[in-house]
C-alpha cells in the first residue's frame, strides 16, 4: 500500500433501537385528533343515553362507559406506539396479516349475530371485531412489500399480482361474514396504496371495471342486495309501502333508519336543534350510537357543526398526508399515507350513508360511533403515525 493511501472502512449497518424519542412527535395531528375524539365521546353520550336507558335496565351510561374505558386503553397503546420506531413494524407485517385471516375465520364459524358472523365474542371482555384489525393488518403487510419491491411495482408478476392476490384473500374473507362497507373500504384502501405504490393504472382499472361489473351483475340479475337499492333509490316510497323484500322484511323496516336520518339531518337545520336536544334519539332512530351518529350530531349542531367537524377530519387526513409525504422512507410514507386514508374514506363513506348518497352498507364514524375494538385500533393506529412524524421533516411546534 502506497504511503498515505487511506482504507476505506466497510459501513456498520444501522442498528435501529426499539423506542425512538429523540424528537418529539407532530403537536398539529395530535391536538386534531384529540379535538375530534373529545367531541366525538360528548356525542356518544348525548345519542345513546335514551337507547341505553330503555335497553339496558335503565343504565344511561351504559355506552359511554365502555367506549370511555376502550378510548383508554387506546390512548396507552397510542402513546406506546407513538415512542416505538415504526422500522420495528416490518417484522410483524406477515405474522400480523395471518392471524387477521384466522381471526376472520374464527369469527365466521363462530354463532351469526343478525345474521352476519362480524363478532367473537370473548367471556367477560365483550365483542372483538376482526375486521377492525384486518385493515390495520392489510395497510402494514403492502407497505412493507411495497418499500421492499418499489423498483419492481411496475412489473405484472413482481408489483401487481402479488398484491391484489392478497388484497383478494382479505376481502374474501370479509365479505362472506357478509360485511359489505367492510370490503369496500378495504378494497378502496389496497387500490389507493397500489396506485401510490407504483402499479400501473391500466391493471388497476382493469380489475376495477371488472369488480363493477360484477356488482351491476349481482344486484341486477340475480337480485343481490335489491331491497337496499330499492331503499337508496326510493326511500320514501320504500317507507309508505308495504313491499315485501327476500328477507320477509317489508319496505318500511327497511327504509325507516335511513328515512329517520334524513329526519334528523333536516331538522338541525342551520344551526341545530342545541346540544343534548335531539328528538330523533328518542328511539326513532335505531340505534343512534352506531353507524348514524353523525345524523344525530347533525340534528343537535346544525348544518355549522357538521361542517366544523368535517373541516377538522379534513385537517387531520391532510396532516396525515404531510407526515406520509415528509417520512424519511418509502415504508414510513406507505404506512402514514394508508392509515390516514383510512381515516378519509370511512368518514366519507359514513356521511354519504346517513345523507342517502350511498346505500345503507353499515360502516361506523371513526372516533364518533360505539365500538371497543374500533377506537382501540383506531388509536393504535394513530399512534404509529405519531411515531412516523418523529422522523418526518416537518416542523414540530
Amino acid at each position: 500500500m502506497a504511503r498515505g493511501e487511506t482504507v476505506a472502512m466497510p459501513k456498520k449497518r444501522q442498528k435501529r433501537r426499539l423506542f425512538n424519542l429523540s424528537t418529539g412527535f407532530d403537536m398539529h395531528f395530535f391536538v386534531l385528533l384529540m379535538i375530534i375524539l373529545v367531541v366525538g365521546l360528548a356525542t356518544l353520550y348525548s345519542a345513546s343515553h335514551v337507547y341505553a336507558f330503555n335497553y339496558n335496565d335503565g343504565d344511561s351510561y351504559f355506552y359511554i362507559r365502555k367506549q370511555l374505558l376502550f378510548t383508554a386503553l387506546g390512548l396507552v397503546a397510542m402513546l406506546l406506539a407513538s415512542m416505538v420506531d415504526y422500522h420495528q413494524l416490518h417484522k410483524f407485517a406477515w405474522p400480523v396479516w395471518l392471524v387477521s385471516l384466522v381471526l376472520l375465520v374464527v369469527a365466521y364459524i363462530m354463532p351469526s349475530e343478525s345474521g352476519v358472523h362480524r363478532w367473537i365474542r370473548i367471556p367477560g371482555l365483550g365483542q372483538f371485531q376482526p375486521s377492525e384489525l384486518a385493515k390495520f393488518a392489510l395497510i402494514l403487510l403492502f407497505a412493507h412489500l411495497i418499500s421492499l419491491n418499489h423498483k419492481r411495482m411496475k412489473t405484472f408478476t413482481g408489483g401487481f399480482l402479488p398484491l391484489f392476490i392478497l388484497l383478494g384473500i382479505t376481502c374474501a374473507l370479509v365479505v362472506i361474514e357478509p360485511h359489505l362497507s367492510g370490503t369496500l373500504l378495504i378494497g378502496m384502501l389496497g387500490f389507493a396504496m397500489m396506485y401510490v405504490g407504483g402499479v400501473r393504472v391500466g391493471w388497476l382499472a382493469a380489475v376495477l371495471g371488472v369488480g363493477i361489473a360484477g356488482v351491476v351483475f349481482m344486484v341486477l340479475v340475480m337480485g343481490y342486495e335489491q331491497d337496499r337499492m330499492a331503499v337508496w333509490l326510493h326511500p320514501l316510497e320504500s317507507f309508505a309501502n308495504e313491499i315485501t323484500f327476500e328477507d320477509g322484511l317489508s319496505g318500511r323496516d327497511h327504509a325507516w333508519q335511513t328515512v329517520q336520518s334524513l329526519y334528523a339531518i333536516g331538522s338541525g337545520g342551520l344551526l341545530g336543534q342545541g346540544p343534548g336536544n335531539s328528538r330523533q334519539k328518542h328511539l326513532f332512530l335505531p340505534e343512534p350510537q352506531n353507524d348514524f351518529i353523525f345524523s344525530i350530531f347533525c340534528e343537535e349542531m346544525g348544518w355549522v357543526g357538521a361542517v366544523l367537524v368535517l373541516v377538522l377530519f379534513g385537517l387531520l387526513v391532510w396532516r396525515g398526508f404531510v407526515i406520509a409525504l415528509k417520512a424519511p422512507d418509502k415504508f414510513g410514507c406507505m404506512l402514514a399515507l394508508g392509515l390516514t386514508l383510512q381515516i378519509g374514506l370511512q368518514v366519507a363513506i359514513n356521511v354519504a350513508v346517513v345523507s342517502n348518497l350511498l346505500p345503507n352498507t353499515g360502516i361506523s364514524l371513526p372516533f364518533f360511533s360505539y365500538g371497543g375494538t374500533s377506537i382501540f385500533m383506531l388509536l393504535a393506529q394513530m399512534g404509529v403515525v405519531l411515531s412516523i412524524s418523529r422522523q418526518s421533516r416537518i416542523e414540530k411546534v
